[in-house]
């Protein structure tokens, strides 16, 4: 669950502010409190599931899954009617596979309507749901009532903003709407570069304090699709258990072998590079022709911040490669908005390679690759998204260029200062209370990414229809996370 966006605060004070020390006597500045005691800043916390809430939650997954086989069972003999149309060519085999089928037709369209909620305004600290009823007991079909709901908006990823329909981001995405149009309808190698493309690259790369960048249209493809550019087979990956869909898909693609070591966990990462070096391939037993160590600066599932100055300690000792995935910390970490690098006080020219996106801090689309300005000329030549997809559309750099200048405090104004303040705070203070009313929250203090556990499935859906009831909407996530509901039961 992302914290509230900064354009409105979680307690109103008087200058704009929240001001948890002074309202109830709480610190929230350098400590994460918890029932425990004070940790040191920079500290994930993940507090121990308890026995019981684990074995209920894979007991009540388990008796999901139990039921719906018999309803499959009985809805094959005919004793039932199939709680839903599923459509079968004759002849062909099924696209989906079994068990897909049966999770979406008998759990997931039961409370479906936790998710893919439509919005009919802007992604503010407020926005618009749309109503949506069922027409069958099913709930298999949902339909739009043509109610609109205001509710307060704790899912966004707009951590700081900057996605509103007035002020000066809107104004210059307007002008570029005027300038430029909608889009190129070409890629960057062909006629798509347009001037503001290498502005925002230029700025993105003084920004992040990198010689030189690369921005695209998207930011998945950003790194699905340049990671088989930078490695392939002979080289090596060693990545994070908890590393974006992303990640993963670019790291399959390219070729290379894959290594995971447990989440931010540095000594299983150095095990497996110092492994790496003296085995070298376990089929060639050859050197690998390179390493490139894959880490988040904020994991937007667990809420955890990556313990980069360890990360940049192994790559000098392994003369390993560092790619450095920004996509929730860039905008959102460090006093000026720099990211883990500033939050740790790591210099970045000790990360080869610094990803990330445009559409959480900076209040639209597309993401960036900084780096050398050889790394960066050698992405223009075989990055498969430069050479093959549209080139961003002109407001949407526009809006990000706007976005950074504000940042950077280039406006004459100190709103982005104001708005990286304001989310700090309103992070902490959320975090801190939903800990004192007994939640269990996972994720460093300083994380703009509040993951709140709820774990049973039935509950799950309750809260997220309650707190919609409320004129509140989160995020919900409905999943076993496996490698934290395991720690329990050790």
């Amino acid at each position: 669950m992302p914290a509230a966006v900064a354009t409105e605060t979680v307690v109103a004070e008087q200058d704009g502010f929240v001001r948890p020390k002074e309202r109830d006597g709480h610190c929230h500045e350098k400590t994460n409190s918890t029932k425990q005691g004070v940790l040191p800043s920079h500290t994930d916390s993940f507090e121990v599931v308890p026995l019981w809430a684990a074995l209920t939650t894979y007991f009540g997954f388990g008796l999901l899954i139990l039921i719906s086989y018999l309803r499959e069972l009985l809805t094959r003999w005919g004793v039932i009617k199939r709680c839903a149309k599923v459509e079968e060519a004759k002849g062909f085999v099924p696209l989906y596979s079994d068990f897909e089928a049966l999770y979406t037709v008998n759990i997931y369209s039961r409370i479906k309507d936790c998710w893919n909620r439509p919005i009919a305004s802007n992604a503010g600290a407020y926005f618009s749901i749309l109503e949506r009823k069922a027409t069958d007991p099913f709930n298999h079909d949902l339909k739009i009532t043509g109610r609109k709901i205001r509710a307060l908006n704790l899912s966004s990823y707009n951590y700081l903003g900057f996605a509103e329909t007035e002020g000066a981001c809107a104004d210059e995405a307007q002008r570029a709407l005027c300038m430029y149009g909608t889009g190129t309808c070409s890629s960057r190698r062909e006629l798509g570069t347009l001037d503001i493309h290498c502005e925002l690259e230029l700025l993105v790369a003084e920004f992040v304090g990198k010689p030189a960048a690369i921005t695209f249209g998207m930011g998945f493809a950003t790194n699905s699709a340049n990671l088989p550019a930078l490695v392939d087979k002979g080289c090596l990956i060693i990545s994070d258990r908890k590393n974006h869909a992303s990640l993963v898909l670019g790291s399959r693609l390219s070729g290379a072998k894959i290594e995971l070591f447990k989440h931010n966990d540095m000594e299983d990462l150095e095990r497996i590079l110092r492994h790496a070096i003296t085995h070298g391939h376990p089929r060639t037993r050859r050197p690998y022709k390179k390493i490139l160590i894959i880490v988040e600066g904020v994991y937007s599932m667990e809420g955890s911040v990556v313990n980069l100055k360890r990360v940049v300690e192994l790559k000098k000792k392994y003369k390993a490669y560092v790619y450095l995935d920004e996509a929730h910390s860039i905008g959102s970490m460090g006093e000026t908005g720099r990211g883990v690098c500033e939050y740790w006080g790591v210099n970045p020219a000790d990360i080869d390679i610094m990803m990330g996106t445009f559409t959480k801090s900076f209040g639209a689309c597309g993401g960036y690759i900084a780096s050398s300005k050889e790394v960066i000329d050698h992405l223009r030549r075989h990055s498969h998204s430069d050479s093959y997809a549209t080139s961003m559309s002109a407001p949407v750099a526009a809006q990000t260029l706007a976005a950074m200048k504000t940042i950077m405090g280039r406006d004459g104004t100190d709103d982005g200062r104001r708005r990286l303040r304001q989310l700090a705070e309103n992070s902490r203070y959320v975090r801190q209370r939903l800990m004192e009313m007994g939640f269990i929250v996972w994720g460093n203090h300083d994380s703009p990414v509040i993951p709140l556990m709820i774990f049973h499935p039935a509950t799950l859906a309750s809260v997220s229809l309650l707190l919609l009831e409320w004129h509140i909407r989160i995020f919900s996530i409905w999943t076993l996370l496996q490698g934290f509901l395991k720690g329990a039961t050790e």
